[in-house]
């Protein structure tokens, strides 16, 4: 893949997430194309399919919250980790957050998460690389859709749980099975709609948290 932006423009089109109309992206309409066009890709690099394509639940909640709230990441430092195309930071970029950090393990995630920022002239700085077990120098950790697997949420609860000890720490998830249950506060809640192809369902009822750092115990929640 020798033009990551060219290869980004020509599988994606220009629209928006349901539940954030303000902020364009570069979204896949379809999934098998995009899935096939990047096999070679995947297959060389060792990574995950090309999630930054889609606008999943998680980020649209994260994304919504922020727009809505904006005094909550307003002169912050903020990390968005498994960005893919970055939708949580480009709400963060727009509701006055002083640095935006991208960060996924993909580099056409990180590409696509800048060339969605230029679509909406805000500004993002990437971050490439496994962060899993550092300890970021920002003042909040965002992340969504990233227990799609017991592997998965096995490595990165803990290590969420170890950042929130120094940073202020936000996971979505939409329902999904592998999610945290207990050290948690509840921030918010909706129910998406979703795609078959994507979910399996056609809408998710999805939740916005606060990870509760190691030294906490038990659970709390609030809406």
């Amino acid at each position: 893949m020798n033009d990551p932006a060219e290869f980004i423009f020509s599988q994606t089109v220009i629209g928006t997430a349901p539940l954030v109309p303000e902020l364009r992206l570069h979204l896949a309409t379809e999934i098998t194309p995009i899935w096939q066009a990047t096999e070679s890709h995947l297959a060389a690099l060792n990574i995950e399919p090309p999630f930054w394509a889609f606008a999943w639940p998680g980020s649209q909640l994260l994304a919504r919250w922020i727009l809505d709230h904006p005094a909550l990441v307003q002169g912050r430092k903020v990390l968005d980790f498994a960005c893919g195309g970055g939708l949580a930071a480009l709400a963060c970029a727009r509701s006055g957050a002083n640095t935006v950090l991208v960060n996924d393990i993909d580099p056409l995630a990180l590409e696509a998460a800048q060339l969605n920022a230029g679509l909406n002239a805000l500004s993002v700085t990437p971050l490439s690389g496994d962060q899993i077990g550092t300890l970021p120098e920002v003042d909040l950790l965002l992340c969504g859709d990233v227990c799609y697997n017991q592997q998965m949420a096995d490595r990165i609860i803990p290590w969420l749980r170890n950042c929130a000890q120094t940073m202020e720490v936000w996971m979505a998830d939409p329902g999904r099975p592998y999610a945290p249950k207990e050290g948690i506060e509840v921030i918010t809640s909706k129910t998406l709609p979703t795609t078959m192809e994507l979910e399996g369902k056609t809408s998710r009822d999805t939740r916005l948290c606060r990870i509760l750092p190691l030294r906490a115990s038990g659970s709390s929640h609030r809406s």
